[in-house]
C-alpha cells in the first residue's frame, strides 16, 4: 500500500471519529462497574456527568436459601440482591437488560432512580434470549431500588429480582473507611418440591414471610461473610429493604449512627445519633458510624421476631480495647 493511500485512510479515520464525537452518532461512554452485594463500586472520581453503560442480566437459578432449603431463584446478575451501580448525579445512562437464553419467564427492570413510565420497566420487557436498551438522565442524588415489575411483579420481586443504585451528588460523598451493600428481604417459600422451594403466592397475600434474610440467604452475613472493620474506622452501610411487605428497623446492637441519610435521600436532612431507623418496602438509608471497641456487633432488624427468621448478620471489629468507652466493673 502507498504512502498517500495510508495518508488518506488516516485522514478518513480521523474525520469519522470527529465527526462522531461531535454528532453523538459514535459515543465514547465508560461502563459501570457492578459489583455483588455486600461489596461496593469504588467511589467517582470525576469532576462532571458523562454518559455510562450499565449491562445487566435477568437469570433464573437454583440456590441455598438457608443450608438446608434450595429455592428456585429469579435474579439479575445470578446473585440475590443482585449488583450495585454506582453513577453520578447529571450523567445519562444506556441501560442494558438482556435475558438468558435458558430461563423461563420474561423480565423487566423499574429503577427508582428514574423519571419516566414505570421507571424504565416500560421499555425493557425482554423474552429469554433477548436484551432491550433504554437511556435515561440521572437527575436526584439518592441511594434508589431497583427490582422487576413484568408479569404479576409479586412473584419476581418475591423470588429475588431486585438491588440498590447509588447516585452521587456532584463531589461526591465524604469519604470513609469502609462501605458495605446490605439488602434485607422476605422470602414466601412453600413446601419443597423436588428438593426445591418456590414462591407460595398465598404466604405473601397473608404477608406472613418463612424467611427474613440479609443479602439472600440465611447467614448471609454470618461467618465468613460478616463484614469487617477496625477500632476507629468509619464505617458507611447502604442499606436498601425490599419487603415486599414489610418495613424494616433497621438496627446495629452496640451502635449509634453517627449519620442516617433519611429515605436515602442525598441533600437534605440527616439525621444525628439515631439508634434504629425505619426503612420502608422498597425503600433504602445510608447510614454511618465509627466502631470504637472491638467485638462481634450484630445487624438486626428490630421487628425481632424476624431474627428468628434470619435477620440478623455480624460486623465483626478488630483492634485494641477500649476501656474509656466500654469495659467490664468499675
Amino acid at each position: 500500500m502507498t504512502i498517500f493511500k495510508l495518508k488518506n485512510k488516516f485522514k478518513v479515520l480521523t474525520l469519522f471519529l470527529i465527526t462522531g464525537y461531535l454528532t453523538g452518532t459514535m459515543a465514547f461512554a465508560e461502563v459501570a462497574k457492578l459489583t455483588t452485594a455486600p461489596n461496593v463500586p469504588p467511589a467517582i472520581k470525576r469532576s462532571k456527568a458523562e454518559k455510562v453503560v450499565v449491562n445487566l442480566e435477568a437469570k433464573e437459578y437454583v440456590g441455598n436459601l438457608t443450608k438446608d432449603v434450595k429455592y428456585g431463584f429469579w435474579s439479575f446478575g445470578g446473585t440475590v440482591p443482585g449488583p450495585m451501580a454506582r453513577l453520578r448525579v447529571g450523567d445519562s445512562i444506556e441501560f442494558h437488560l438482556s435475558n438468558a437464553k435458558g430461563n423461563t419467564q420474561p423480565h423487566n427492570i423499574d429503577i427508582h432512580a428514574v423519571n419516566g413510565p414505570g421507571g424504565g420497566a416500560a421499555y425493557t420487557t425482554v423474552d429469554p434470549g433477548q436484551e432491550k436498551v433504554f437511556t435515561f438522565k440521572a437527575k436526584a442524588a439518592g441511594l434508589f431500588i431497583y427490582h422487576c415489575a413484568a408479569g404479576s411483579i409479586v412473584d419476581h420481586i418475591s423470588n429475588g429480582m431486585y438491588g440498590l443504585v447509588l447516585v452521587e451528588p456532584e463531589g461526591g460523598l465524604p469519604s470513609v473507611d469502609r462501605e458495605y451493600y446490605v439488602m434485607e428481604s422476605e422470602f414466601f417459600a412453600s413446601d419443597p418440591e423436588n428438593g426445591v422451594a418456590s414462591f407460595d403466592i398465598q404466604k405473601g397475600l397473608d404477608e406472613h414471610a418463612s424467611h427474613v434474610v440479609f443479602n439472600g440467604k440465611e447467614g448471609g452475613l454470618l461467618g465468613d461473610n460478616a463484614l469487617k472493620a477496625k477500632v476507629g474506622e468509619t464505617v458507611r452501610i447502604y442499606f436498601g429493604n425490599i419487603g415486599p411487605n414489610s418495613i424494616s428497623s433497621f438496627h446495629i446492637i452496640g451502635e449509634i449512627f453517627d449519620k442516617v441519610y433519611n429515605d436515602g435521600g442525598i441533600g437534605g436532612a440527616i439525621g444525628k445519633n439515631i439508634q434504629t431507623t425505619l426503612v420502608p418496602s422498597a425503600g433504602a438509608t445510608i447510614v454511618e458510624f465509627k466502631v470504637e471497641a472491638p467485638g462481634a456487633y450484630a445487624l438486626v432488624d428490630h421487628s425481632i421476631y424476624r431474627v428468628a427468621k434470619g435477620a440478623i448478620g455480624h460486623l465483626v471489629v478488630e483492634g485494641d480495647k477500649n476501656p474509656a468507652v466500654i469495659r467490664q466493673g468499675k
